[in-house]
């Protein structure tokens, strides 16, 4: 499949899962938008109607206790009252009311008369006839006079109530309210309005001072703060406020809506399942291709020992070439040669496959890293050397003792050794310093060339098993990309580090970093 189809099906897939995403977390956004406005309406619908009935618990005691002293002074004064008679035989009781303001001062007075009948002067005659005109207007007069009477008794009511709400809003707020009863009527009204979570509330003036806190009153959840007045006919100065919070208010609010979290959650392992996805098919593509590459390498570096296997097995088979001691000699080298060629490449794709199955087996054993650079330098100086180059060592380490498998570890330096012959500026001479040095914890070695260095995009690439940097269809470089990746699997196996350092057309730095060997 084509790289660009990939992306579009990435982009498509993409978008639509996230588009969904989208939908989702915009409806539950408002799902809980709604259950919060829900709930403001239900707690202010509870203030307003616990308010009210702290009011009228007021207004209930206050006139139950004005009756009640009234009544005390009406016995008393009946008890010196007078009583009048009438020649008729009918007695008239007088009583006399007063209301007076909390100093002192006579709001209003009103007197009420009781004219008792005897029994035995009750009319003893009925009236059998009547005139139908006379009946409606003695109604209607009659009316007339209940009517008058009402409006007058109703007004001098509303002045006795007034006088004692009045009287009741000059006490300070801790005498008004009712605290223990304020609390029980707020928790009665959230439960009646569906609101049955813990709450915390407070008392304080319309100026801010506070007058009653619950006792396990906290702050949590204080962001979120419900207020309510309270006396609200009251002058400004006498009204109270009553303030309550609700510390689990955010569970309570997404309690109800939980059911869409599951979605949400399963729609994000979706979308991180399908972006795991295109990353693993493009790793494979690029596995695929690099497979490829190799293969093609694997080809080109093959072809060539063959070539010369069977070149000199041809002319070692064809009679009509002279076939003397020497030129024996040097067809057998030849075939030597291209043999053991061809066995190192087979070895070393196989051994790359070893260490991935974890099949390797290292024979371990305490080695000089000092003398195993000194040897390996040696043995490439020719090489170097022709290049119009040279090989500077500086050996600094002191505890220079390795514990490792000596013939892998002995690879990895060749391997750095021969990419820096390989990777040359061509027509140029090349330099190579060797150096190493250690410290308390670590044993270090740096090999460092003057060749052509590597692209900064190129660099962290570079260990990646059957990854060569690309010079088109030029095979002037022999290899299949497994060295590096070789070199990095048999340092971390070791127990060591290795890093690279480049720029381009100036050269590389390879530098490991071994653990010393303490003595026990």
């Amino acid at each position: 499949m084509k790289k660009k189809t990939i992306w579009t099906i990435a982009i498509i897939m993409g978008l639509s899962f996230l588009a969904l995403l989208f939908l989702q977390l915009k409806y539950f956004k408002e799902m809980a938008d709604m259950k919060k406005e829900q709930f403001d309406e239900s707690v202010n619908r509870a203030l307003y109607q616990a308010s009210r009935n702290l009011e009228l618990n007021e207004t209930l005691r206050y006139l139950e206790k004005d009756v009640n002293e009234t009544e005390r002074r009406a016995y008393i004064q009946d008890s010196v009252g007078t009583r009048s008679g009438q020649p008729d035989g009918t007695i008239q009781q007088s009583h006399q009311y007063s209301v007076a303001g909390k100093d002192g001062t006579l709001y209003s007075s009103f007197e009420l008369k009781t004219i008792t009948t005897k029994p035995s002067q009750m009319p003893k005659a009925m009236i059998l006839k009547s005139d139908k005109n006379s009946l409606t207007e003695a109604s209607k007069s009659m009316q007339e006079i209940v009517k008058n009477r009402y409006v007058y008794q109703k007004a001098l009511l509303d002045e006795v109530v007034y006088s004692i709400l009045y009287s009741a809003s000059e006490k300070p707020l801790k005498e008004r309210i009712n605290f223990k009863l304020l609390d029980q009527d707020l928790k009665a009204e959230l439960m009646n309005n569906g609101v049955n979570i813990p709450y915390h509330f407070t008392v304080c003036t319309q100026d801010g001072r506070e007058v009653y806190r619950c006792p396990d009153y906290t702050d949590e959840g204080e962001e979120y703060t419900y207020s309510q007045v309270l006396f609200r006919n009251d002058p400004s100065s006498k009204m109270g406020v009553v303030k309550i919070h609700f510390p689990d208010m955010n569970s309570y609010i997404f309690s109800s809506i939980r059911f869409v979290i599951p979605s949400i959650v399963f729609t994000i392992i979706l979308l991180i399942t399908f972006i795991f996805t295109i990353v693993v098919i493009f790793r494979q593509k690029r596995y695929t291709e690099i497979k490829n590459d190799f293969i093609n390498n694997m080809t080109h570096e093959l072809k060539t020992p063959i070539a010369s296997i069977s070149l000199a097995a041809q002319m070692m088979n064809d009679d009509s070439v002279t076939k003397s001691p020497a030129m024996m000699k040097n067809l057998s080298k030849v075939i030597n040669d291209e043999t053991k060629r061809l066995r190192f490449l087979v070895e070393k794709v196989l051994q790359m496959s070893m260490f991935d199955r974890k099949k390797a087996v290292f024979k371990k054993k305490q080695l000089d890293l000092n003398e195993m650079v000194e040897n390996i330098a040696n043995s490439f100086t020719l090489r170097v050397e022709h290049t119009g180059g040279k090989i500077y060592t500086d050996i600094e380490a002191i505890d220079s003792a390795i514990y490792v498998d000596e013939t892998h570890f002995q690879n990895a330096i060749t391997n750095l050794m021969d990419n820096a012959v390989k990777y040359r500026k061509p027509e140029e001479p090349l330099d190579i310093y060797i150096k190493t040095w250690n410290d308390d914890q670590h044993l270090y070695l740096s090999i460092r060339d003057t060749g052509q260095g590597i692209k900064k995009e190129n660099v962290k690439k570079i260990f990646d098993k059957f990854y060569r940097v690309h010079t088109g269809n030029v095979h002037d470089v022999k290899g299949f990309g497994l060295g590096l990746a070789y070199v990095k699997k048999i340092v971390d196996l070791h127990g060591g580090e290795i890093k690279v350092e480049s720029e381009y057309a100036k050269g590389t730095k390879f530098t490991i970093k071994l653990p010393v060997i303490k003595d026990a």
